[in-house]
């Protein structure tokens, strides 16, 4: 499934959350609908976040990543390790936020291929930088917004296990499981295993 995507800055409010996925791939999976789900996740609290509010920004992009999730996926985000499931979650941020995957793609996956393994405070500036020179909706965000945008992309890097420490410089390679691999690559998503390091 494709969407078409635009700049957006929805990860500020949304980086990892691995464990609320896997609530709303778990009740997709029993068949039920989007409202349904949605009306769960708010009702029975899934998330368990203390703060309502919270759940309201998270939801629409929790949403967005199930939806990119098949059926493969699904059981191998549910049934499969840790660190397939932090692989999956990362696609799926990927597939869903443009400017993550242009990240990843453009700064993480170079420095990975060519052996740099060290992700420097400017590197990020730089991408942004750019971005705000090609993109008027990215220009147009505040210095505030930029910067916790920022630290979005960099906890979601730590939580997928590409970043050795939070406040660390130091990238890891993902082990990426063969079969996860061949069909991400089978479902034409070569491009989001290439900007993963692979």
């Amino acid at each position: 499934m494709t969407i078409e995507l635009e700049y957006s800055s929805s990860l500020n409010g949304a980086s990892y959350l691995m464990f609320e996925l896997k609530q709303v791939v778990k009740l997709k999976q029993m068949g039920e609908t989007s409202p349904e789900i949605r009306r769960r996740v708010v009702e029975e609290n899934l998330f368990q976040f203390e703060n309502k509010g919270r759940i309201n920004r998270t939801l629409p992009s929790i949403m967005k990543r199930a939806e990119v999730i098949d059926e493969s996926l699904a059981d191998l985000l549910l049934d499969g390790s840790i660190e397939m499931g932090k692989v999956i979650n990362l696609y799926a941020i990927m597939k869903t936020d443009l400017l993550f995957f242009e990240f990843m793609n453009e700064v993480i996956g170079e420095k990975l291929h060519n052996n740099d393994l060290l992700i420097e405070k400017k590197d990020i500036n730089v991408f942004f930088t750019a971005k705000a020179e090609q993109s008027e909706k990215v220009a147009s965000w505040s210095a505030t917004n930029t910067e916790k945008l920022k630290r979005a992309f960099i906890q979601v890097l730590f939580e997928s296990g590409l970043l050795k420490e939070r406040r660390g410089k130091e990238l890891s390679r993902l082990i990426v499981d063969e079969q996860l691999k061949d069909h991400l690559i089978r479902i034409g998503d070569a491009k989001y295993v290439q900007a993963m390091g692979e």
